[in-house]
């Protein structure tokens, strides 16, 4: 198959994708009490987003800046006024995540309304998971988003309703459609499978690892670190675009080695105490990349075992998103509806994803806009290998 245009497209989206932008898996969660005129704001944020906020050469301790920057991107209003803001302090809280504490001093605890802009100028598509408790009593859940950044705690039900199965979904589509990381995979499985029967097995993966993330999220038996993910997901689209030349080159043997000593190396560092992932999980990335990077090479016919590849992301990239929403403990009778929610979200996305890559291909060809595959291949794989090689070892280091 020959894809002039599309190799270029696909360059020029792998050229514009910074690190900053590569994992737009961003959250953060917020419970606000209303007392009266007063009103409490309880804030978690995950560590890695914290350390987003830091600004290079800034001699201000880490806590103190997102204090500030939290009173800069938070607000609240009674009867149109501004209400004072009192001084932010930090919180203990686990290993993953920072908490912190605003209080907000109103003159009347009437037409109360609430602002969150937090996050929307570094990440636009960062979601604050809000748990509004009114001065009567309710226990009302709300999305802060880029588009939907202000709650009126008085205007009754109608406004105040708890968020809809029907906005996970859109969350979720959003998290594929705004992911550079997860739309970069994707691009290397269209380019690898040459037959319908191929995409459908590569869709049917990612399904079941997201299926499979469900039910151990929701029952709570693993609760994996969000920071391993983020690593591992980089790794993912390095695996794939190293396939996509093994299948051209027929060179596997090679390029696995090329893939696992690498890996083997990091994980002696991480023995010596260099680098953030664990030595174990370095060394069970070299052994399984290897061997199915051999596999792959090897076997006339991998479809079936790229199923296998696309559950294990299909796994991460879930336990990514629930292992955040477990540790900022939200409700556990409406935790599976947003699993749902979201993981459906995610897989209307992907299939929207592919059908449009395949349907930008086929009208390529019709134009007979034409390069040889080899060259197409080699082009967008390489970017894809090194797009993934960056964010891999990046945030193996952070």
């Amino acid at each position: 198959m020959k894809r002039r245009a599309l190799l270029l497209c696909c360059l020029a989206l792998l050229g514009g994708v910074s690190a900053t932008q590569a994992h737009t898996k961003s959250e953060t969660h917020s419970i606000w009490q209303v007392a009266g005129s007063v009103l409490h704001v309880s804030f978690t944020i995950p560590l890695t987003e914290a350390i987003r906020l830091a600004r290079p050469g800034e001699d201000q301790p880490p806590d103190e800046r997102v204090v500030n920057y939290l009173n800069e991107h938070l607000a609240v209003t009674s009867g149109k006024q501004s209400c004072a803001k009192g001084q932010g302090r930090a919180l203990a809280a686990t290993t993953q995540f920072r908490r912190f504490e605003l209080s907000f001093q109103c003159t009347t605890a009437r037409d109360i309304t609430l602002h969150s802009s937090f996050y929307f100028d570094l990440v636009p598509s960062h979601v604050t998971f809000a748990q509004v408790q009114t001065g009567d009593g309710q226990f009302i859940e709300q999305l802060f988003t880029k588009d939907h950044r202000d709650v009126d705690v008085s205007a009754g039900d109608a406004q105040m309703r708890d968020a809809s199965l029907l906005e996970y979904v859109r969350l979720g589509v959003e998290h594929i459609l705004t992911g550079p990381d997860h739309m970069s995979f994707l691009l290397g499985l269209v380019l690898i499978s040459r037959r319908l029967r191929d995409l459908v097995f590569v869709i049917t993966g990612f399904t079941v690892g997201h299926s499979i993330t469900l039910a151990l999220a929701v029952t709570g038996i693993l609760q994996p670190h969000a920071e391993y993910i983020d690593a591992l997901v980089a790794l993912t689209i390095a695996v794939i675009g190293v396939e996509n030349i093994a299948v051209v080159s027929h060179r596997s043997t090679a390029l696995a080695a090329g893939v696992a000593l690498p890996l083997l190396a990091m994980a002696v560092a991480s023995f010596a105490g260099i680098g953030a992932l664990p030595p174990l999980l370095l060394l069970g990335a070299a052994l399984f990349c290897s061997n199915y990077l051999m596999l792959s090479g090897h076997l006339r016919d991998a479809g079936r075992l790229r199923l296998i590849v696309t559950a294990v992301f299909g796994l991460i990239h879930g336990f990514g998103f629930a292992a955040g929403l477990l540790d900022m403990q939200l409700p556990p009778s409406r935790l599976a509806q947003i699993l749902v929610g979201f993981n459906l979200g995610v897989e209307i996305g992907q299939l929207a994803l592919v059908f449009a890559l395949l349907g930008v291909v086929a009208l390529l060809r019709r134009c007979k806009l034409s390069l040889p595959r080899p060259m197409v291949v080699d082009g967008v794989a390489a970017g894809l290998v090194a797009v993934g090689t960056y964010w891999f070892v990046s945030r193996s280091f952070t």
